[in-house]
């Protein structure tokens, strides 16, 4: 086995090449400036969601929310191998690289720009280390002539003016360990765009407007409680007139104190009449229209409107989709740069195999779906082994129906019949010929064990 992964690694990129060459594709996409934002607009559009982000609590609510449910307690790397897993492991806690760490940035920065730049570097040992660049920095993104979907470099600004520096866009088959490389992904991205749209885009002008209406509210409410003394007298002179004045303000009468005066002089109140009767429905038609641009209920938003738990509950379940889609989104992401990362060590260490299969382990976006799945699948597994003991179904179907109903996905070591297993033969016969419900006895340790025990 230690000569055959040699020579895979010393014939690997040729094999890859030789095998994966993207063949010239007879079609031409629609250019990419005509899908894509000019770029004046979208370093604008960036500008302003960075903005909206550190200023308004609101998009920096949306933005947090995506990240605590897409991220959740934190994402775990599987690797089939255990050399590639291993290699994960410590490629993830690098003190250079703090993946833990970065994610909720990474997931942040998703949001907030619609795109995500990796920028790839390994060193002589083939440990790689990941840095994020800002999407407003990339300037422009070279593709091939003839399909806009295979990048092949891409301009980031530089601190000099009027340079840039050029990456080369990663590429798995003729990928050489000693340059640094970039990656890109993006979401919300039309057919026939290169660059991604930030979630924040369309809701830059109403997270504008409902700031500006809570801040005329604000001053309407503090003007609404200012007032004036009048105070009308016949004065001799102008002079006697401004010594009343300069009197009555070097000692103005405090709320609740009693003043006293003599027929001569007559006090009013002046304070403004402001009406704003349908102020509150104005300022929740805007946060409304806030609310279905983010895709989340407006109870999510510190506004529980007249809803009742019900109708949360039920206006949750396309946020929760919409979160999903974006979770399995950012796994895949993860997924590559791992798989990158792999391939760079493979060429260092024969041990590990570059075509190691790599997954993501997340969290779950609600409990409360765990909960609903838990009795879902308690009231259905008694039908589905009661089907299995008469042998109406094999143990490939049982484990299929029962992760069904868990809202899992049965991977295929799971779901292999055991044919050739010589214990699982014996169980078989076992429950065939006993009642359903009944109990097995292994003759090996004379251990009892329920259905359940499968």
């Amino acid at each position: 086995m230690n000569l055959f992964h040699s020579i895979r690694r010393l014939f690997n990129r040729r094999i890859r090449r030789s095998l994966q060459t993207t063949p010239d594709l007879p079609f031409y996409l629609t250019p990419a400036a005509e899908r894509d934002r000019p770029s004046y607009d979208r370093e604008e559009v960036l500008q302003q969601a960075l903005d909206a982000w550190r200023a308004n609590p609101l998009a920096r609510r949306i933005v947090g929310l995506t990240s605590q449910y897409v991220v959740g307690g934190g994402v775990r790397l599987v690797a089939e191998q255990p050399a590639a897993q291993a290699f994960l492991n410590v490629w993830w806690q690098h003190p250079l690289n703090q993946c833990g760490l970065r994610i909720y940035e990474w997931s942040d920065e998703l949001t907030r720009a619609g795109e995500l730049f990796f920028l790839l570097s390994s060193d002589a040992a083939g440990m790689s280390y990941v840095r994020a660049i800002p999407a407003a920095q990339i300037s422009n993104i070279e593709t091939e002539p003839n399909d806009i979907q295979q990048e092949s470099a891409y301009h980031q600004v530089s601190d000099a003016p009027g340079e840039t520096i050029i990456w080369q866009a990663y590429d798995p088959v003729g990928d050489d360990p000693r340059q640094q490389v970039m990656l890109h992904f993006a979401i919300n991205r039309p057919p026939g765009a290169v660059r991604g749209e930030s979630d924040l885009a369309p809701l830059l002008v109403w997270l504008n407007r409902y700031a500006v209406w809570l801040e005329d509210r604000a001053r309407l409410n503090r003007y609404r409680n200012a007032f004036y003394f009048v105070v009308k007298a016949r004065f001799l002179s102008e002079a006697e007139r401004s010594a009343r004045q300069t009197l009555l303000n070097s000692a103005p009468p405090t709320p609740g104190s009693i003043l006293v005066t003599d027929e001569s002089e007559q006090w009013d109140v002046i304070h403004p009449r402001l009406e704003s009767h349908e102020a509150g429905s104005d300022g929740l038609s805007i946060k409304k229209m806030i609310a279905a641009g983010a895709g989340i209920p407006l109870h999510f938003l510190a506004e529980p409107e007249s809803a009742t738990r019900t109708t949360a509950e039920a206006a949750g379940g396309p946020t929760f989709r919409h979160f999903e889609q974006r979770q399995l989104i950012f796994s895949e992401m993860l997924c590559q740069l791992a798989r990158a990362c792999l391939r760079r060590r493979a060429c260092y260490d024969p041990a590990i195999d570059p075509d190691s299969r790599v997954s993501v382990q997340t969290a779950d976006l609600s409990a409360r779906d765990n909960a609903a799945l838990a009795i879902a699948t308690q009231a259905a597994s008694q039908t589905f082994f009661q089907l299995f003991d008469r042998g109406l179904i094999d143990r490939q179907e049982l484990l299929r129906m029962l992760y069904r109903f868990a809202g899992e996905v049965a991977g295929e070591a799971q779901t292999e019949p055991a044919a050739n297993d010589p214990a699982r033969r014996q169980e078989g016969s076992q429950r065939a010929a006993g009642k359903a419900g009944s109990r097995l006895v292994n003759p090996e340790s004379g251990e009892t064990r329920g259905i359940a025990a499968i």
